[in-house]
């Protein structure tokens, strides 16, 4: 039987004979169904007419995104350690290059996830790597589509996976919503993996923050001051968003700062005789 996949989010189910009758996540007003109705496809057929690119974004940081697009579109990033490499974030395309790539970098040691929008064919991931464990945020459990061992829920505000990396729950988007930080990234600056927790936007000079990015819901001021707070304690200079093209590449503490006021502001009604 076949595990199939949504073609809409990239979300996969557990395996059965037919596809499911609908989506949950897609169903959800953070994501949508799109107007050609819900559509299914399986790991061999998405891998028969997609393939995954690469990216060296720094020493150590490595991005993975399908092409053509897929889905959402995200990209997945591996942090090589010296203690083990962690993958953020999964795509739903993995394909026997992209596991030669990482086995050749020393396999995994743990996979996390910022929120369910990128849970995608996570099991898949983790099998692939020997039952490697994916920390979720125990916050968004009702969103897991497709339950295994492998997963492990934790709770709190952080989560210490590896020396140097940390998982940390901002909410906002989700409920679990969280974010990856690399203490020994960017030459020891500081680096982190936002997803679209706080997403950088298109110019690359800002973050911004939405409850439903397709949707173009909002999140209120107190959940991104929220944000703001809950990476407080961290150093980083150096911000990678959820696609290729999204990074701050400098002084990304202090943008965060800015484009938290920003946005806080612009609720306010900042821009309304502009």
């Amino acid at each position: 039987m076949d595990a199939f996949i949504c073609t809409a989010c990239g979300t996969q189910y557990p395996p059965s004979s037919v596809a499911p009758g609908q989506c949950t996540i897609c169903e959800e007003e953070r994501q949508y169904v799109p107007p050609r109705g819900q559509t299914w496809t399986t790991p061999a057929a998405l891998a028969g007419g997609h393939f995954n690119a690469y990216r060296q974004h720094e020493p150590g940081l490595i991005g993975i995104g399908t092409q053509p697009s897929f889905a959402i579109g995200q990209r997945a990033l591996i942090v090589c350690t010296a203690n083990g490499n962690v993958l953020w974030d999964t795509i739903a395309m993995l394909d026997a290059a992209t596991i030669d790539l990482i086995k050749g970098l020393g396999g995994l040691a743990a996979i996390g996830i910022s929120h369910p929008h990128f849970y995608t064919t996570m099991v898949e991931w983790s099998r692939a790597f020997g039952g490697v464990p994916i920390h979720l945020h125990a916050a968004d459990q009702r969103w897991i589509m497709r339950p295994d061992p492998c997963i492990k829920l934790w709770e709190g505000e952080t989560l210490r996976v590896l020396p140097e990396v940390t998982l940390v729950r901002c909410g906002g988007h989700f409920p679990g919503g969280s974010v990856l930080h690399w203490g020994k990234g960017a030459g020891g600056r500081g680096v982190l993996c936002s997803s679209d927790i706080a997403t950088v936007t298109t110019d690359r000079k800002f973050l911004s923050f939405m409850r439903s990015y397709p949707n173009l819901i909002p999140l209120s001021a107190r959940q991104v001051t929220a944000i703001g707070s809950a990476l407080e304690p961290f150093e980083f200079d150096v911000i990678y968003g959820h696609y290729f093209d999204r990074v701050i590449a400098r002084d990304a503490k202090r943008i965060l700062d800015i484009s938290i006021k920003r946005y806080s502001a612009a609720l306010g009604g900042a821009y309304e005789n502009e």
